[in-house]
């Protein structure tokens, strides 16, 4: 398989926000807590050391102990779960929706790059361990978004009609699904998109999920998989969600950080509410909604505060954090080191230095996930035809055809030398009507014109004739980036390739986009 890499900022294909968070954080170090380099891994160790107990770091191993007691665990995530009750061991963390079959295939490039990022850290630190986590986004409740996806140009969708917590919903109506999934593979290739389709059972969406996820990348390299859904986890939540309850403090705090990024000529990706919490059961996702001393919520009813209060001690687990407080609660719960998430995921982030402040929680290192494209082997031999390469890919595909058809067409389609005879008719014509008469002078002008329009339409209809001789080249042009670039989206997103994937972890995961060209 060969590789290539590029920094971010040659492609042309990602916004000055991308550029800045991949290559420059120090512009947005006011918003921030440390910048993502070595040494302030090394500070911010220290400083988490402090702050995370033994007794936090049990009662997580505890937990994802019984998470993990409904599959075979395998010996590297065994070990990576009971490192985390060491002092010397730290997490780096990605996490996502639970999309059906995983749904986009940057999911799959978020955990990639934790697991990486694991690695070089446990070179560059020894006497310490980094344990890869994949934070399940079970407590989401937009159906809409997860419960669709497009493999080889065609949309899976999952017939559900479920409420509530999408990782609570039952995991049912999947049969034809992966039926279908299955068909895109001849059956020489069945064997191992079967075993991925086995493990994809559970008795909700999120046991399903981390069935998978885990099949993916839990024996092969110990990626451990949290579900912050737990009644024993949230405990240690309480203060926080108290906190929210009686001063409803994040909403100020990201309206000051958010108006200060204005200031600063950045975008504000998420607005608070009065209230950053929602109520959960099975079934059930309602905002908490402060009304005149007391909370309302829909399918709930009202409640005064000590009555709230009270049901967050007894039942943490049907309190859920919304995009404002679910970052705080991820470190809160975990030894966490570092983030890795999309661009526009990190861009809310940055709003939220203020709420980890004002709640005492550290704030993380964060950094945006590499870009990966993949390659075929059949669409790596169409741009080898026509002389493509890598950073082709970059490129606007009409200004490739242009080229290509300049190429081809040599000197046919330069049109200079007529051109420049035209003119010199032109010119030798003027001169000789001019002065004769006023109107053997105006007719030979219009004549002219009518012979300029003339040619014009003769090179177009030669230009015509050598799009139609070259159609086949041109096409495989649109062929490349329809299939590399589904649906025109330009940014590095692979077109569903998991069976090459999953077969090959790169080897540098870096402040880069990865083009790997695939030989199977």
């Amino acid at each position: 398989m060969k590789k290539f890499s590029f920094p971010r900022i040659e492609t042309g294909l990602f916004k000055d926000r991308q550029i800045v968070m991949s290559h420059d954080q120090e512009q947005l170090e006011p918003f921030m807590g440390r910048t993502f380099s070595v040494d302030h891994f090394k500070a911010q160790m220290i400083e988490k050391g402090k702050v995370f107990s033994s007794e936090q770091r049990q009662i997580l191993v505890d937990v994802l102990i019984s998470q993990y007691s409904g599959i075979a665990i395998s010996d590297k995530v065994k070990t990576n779960i009971d490192l985390l009750s060491q002092s010397s061991t730290f997490t780096i963390t990605t996490g996502h929706q639970l999309s059906i079959f995983t749904g986009p295939l940057f999911f799959i490039y978020k955990i990639l790059h934790v697991i990486r990022l694991t690695e070089e850290l446990k070179n560059q630190f020894p006497d310490h361990n980094f344990v890869p986590v994949f934070w399940m986004a079970s407590e989401d409740h937009d159906l809409e978004e997860i419960r669709k996806v497009t493999i080889f140009n065609k949309a899976l969708i999952w017939d559900t009609r479920q409420e509530g917590p999408v990782g609570k919903m039952e995991f049912e109506n999947f049969e034809q699904l992966k039926n279908e999934v299955a068909e895109f593979f001849g059956e020489d290739k069945q064997a191992e998109i079967l075993a991925f389709l086995q493990r994809y059972e559970g008795v909700n969406l999120a046991s399903a999920t981390r069935n998978l996820v885990d099949h993916l990348f839990g024996e092969a390299y110990g990626l451990v998989i949290l579900d912050p859904d737990s009644h024993e986890l949230k405990k240690h939540a309480i203060p926080l969600f108290e906190k929210e309850l009686k001063e409803q403090f994040s909403f100020e705090a990201v309206e000051a950080k958010s108006e200060l990024l204005l200031k600063a000529g950045h975008k504000i990706q998420v607005t608070a509410r009065e209230i950053n919490l929602f109520y959960i059961e099975k079934g059930l996702r309602s905002r908490i909604i402060p009304q005149a001393n007391k909370f309302f919520i829909e399918g709930k009813g009202e409640f005064d505060q000590p009555t709230l209060l009270k049901m967050l001690k007894d039942h943490p687990e049907h309190f859920s954090p919304n995009v404002i407080l679910r970052p705080v609660y991820q470190e809160i719960i975990l030894p966490n080191l570092c983030y890795i998430g999309g661009v526009g995921e990190l861009a809310y982030w940055l709003q939220l230095k203020g709420v980890f402040d004002r709640a005492g929680i550290l704030y993380p290192l964060i950094f945006p996930r590499i870009s990966m494209l993949i390659i075929d082997k059949s669409t790596s031999a169409k741009m080898a035809k026509n002389e493509l390469v890598a950073n082709d890919l970059f490129r606007n595909p009409s200004d490739i055809k242009k080229d290509l058809l300049t190429k081809f067409a040599d000197d046919e389609l330069d049109f200079s030398d007529v051109d420049q005879a035209f003119l010199h008719l032109k010119d030798t014509l003027i001169t000789k009507t001019s002065g004769i008469d006023a109107n053997v002078e105006k007719f030979s002008l219009a004549e002219m014109a009518k012979l300029e329009k003339q040619l014009g339409t003769i090179e177009e209809k030669i230009i015509r004739s050598m799009k139609q001789k070259h159609d086949h080249a041109l096409s495989q042009v649109d062929q490349i980036f329809d299939k590399l670039f589904p649906n025109g989206e330009r940014y590095l997103k692979s077109p569903q390739q998991m069976m090459q994937l999953f077969s090959d972890l790169p080897e540098a995961l870096q402040n880069s986009v990865e083009i790997a060209e695939s030989c199977v």
